[in-house]
């Protein structure tokens, strides 16, 4: 569980990232993508491409945690989109719906 604060840091990223590559894949993103340094305190948010799983990417004085949600069912259907924009900071309690109160749209082979 996840425990934020109004004065938690978080960066999302718009486009789909390919969770084969794991932390070192991901801390690359957010310094390529981004231009963010990793260490930077922010909690850094991505999808995969079927919008099945979200992840979580942050540092914590000595170490990266890496949480990982993934859909029972379903796909997540309110994932920002923008053809400008790289990644968006979000408010804690934007994460949280996200997290908990997603909106699941059917999968068409039901």
């Amino acid at each position: 569980m996840l425990y934020l604060t109004a004065e938690t840091k978080i960066l999302l990223s718009i486009k789909p990232v390919d969770f084969r590559c794991q932390i070192d894949g991901l801390i690359a993103v957010c310094q390529r993508e981004f231009e963010e340094n990793p260490r930077s305190g922010y909690l850094f948010v991505f999808i995969n491409r079927s919008q099945t799983m979200i992840r979580i990417l942050c540092y914590e004085s000595n170490g990266y945690w890496l949480a990982t949600k993934r859909l029972s069912k379903g796909r997540y259907a309110s994932w920002p989109s923008s053809i400008k924009e790289k990644s968006t900071v979000l408010h804690a309690s934007d994460l949280t719906k996200i997290l908990k109160d997603f909106i699941v749209k059917r999968d068409k082979h039901v």
